[in-house]
């Protein structure tokens, strides 16, 4: 039974990631247009009447800007996410012509938590709470049979929760937002690098470098590991991969032997790893 991941776009201008089996497929996130999600299923060959669910992490735009559409478009699909996330997407538009509530019925938006596991055909998807400035915000594990995908991104830390919901993943996408260096020394106010660097704000290098060397002491396993939602202005791929890297070499983990690592970018979609 396998199961195969994606990215069609990772960072803070948009996100959306495809996570599928041989018999469902499923999207994280719609923060990139329609059309383009529709053209990357179809480069992944991913029949666009297998897509039965869109689950949302939280209602910011670069999550959930083309989720209107994209739900008009794939009408066989049902959107989730928690109670905070859902209330937010859907005043987000409130008043406008062309609203999330008025275009999407409320029998397609479902309301999860934590403890309520969503079964969509051969996949099984599990929400555990992040730490980030949204209304209620979600990162997600989502299994077939054996293998795991888990996606831990938009939050300011990582708790041992956190740690625990995505400790068995085989596939682990997990932010690395910032060089906290350059983001102190660059041109963003002070307000908004102190909403980056806060608890409920955007994981940096460092923090991914240790948030893995607590997972290896968690559980002993070898690992894909893809960098994600990598700022713009304060990060590149070369230190984001570079910072991580050398953190984890200090403590004798290696690419090779402990795990794979890669990077997500914002502006191309990635290979579809399959598990």
């Amino acid at each position: 039974m396998g199961l195969s991941f994606c990215s069609f776009s990772s960072g803070s201008s948009g996100n959306c990631y495809l996570v599928k089996s041989e018999s469902a497929a499923v999207l994280v996130d719609a923060g990139i247009s329609a059309r383009k999600i529709l053209k990357e299923l179809d480069r992944t060959d991913t029949p666009h009447e297998s897509v039965k669910a869109l689950f949302l992490t939280h209602e910011h735009h670069d999550h959930v800007k083309g989720a209107r559409v994209l739900l008009k478009r794939l009408a066989g699909a049902d959107v989730y996410a928690s109670g905070g996330t859902m209330e937010g997407a859907i005043r987000r538009d409130a008043g406008k012509k062309l609203s999330f509530a008025k275009e999407i019925a409320e029998r397609r938006r479902v309301a999860i938590g934590p403890d309520c596991p969503v079964k969509i055909g051969d996949l099984t998807v599990r929400a555990f709470r992040t730490l980030h400035d949204a209304a209620e915000p979600y990162g997600y594990s989502i299994a077939s049979g054996e293998k795991r995908i888990a996606i831990l991104a938009d939050t300011g830390m990582v708790t041992e929760e956190m740690l625990h919901a995505v400790a068995d993943a085989d596939v682990l996408v997990l932010e690395a937002n910032h060089d906290t260096e350059i983001l102190r020394h660059g041109h963003y106010p002070h307000f908004l690098k102190q909403r980056i660097l806060s608890e409920h704000g955007h994981l940096s290098n460092a923090q991914a470098a240790d948030a893995l060397l607590r997972l290896f002491s968690l559980t002993e396993k070898k690992r894909v590991v893809l960098l994600a939602h990598l700022s713009h202005e304060n990060n590149t791929p070369v230190i984001a991969e570079r910072t991580v890297l050398t953190a984890l070499a200090r403590e004798g983990r290696y690419t090779g032997s402990d795990l794979y690592m890669g990077v997500l970018l914002r502006e191309e979609a990635s290979l579809l790893y399959r598990l």
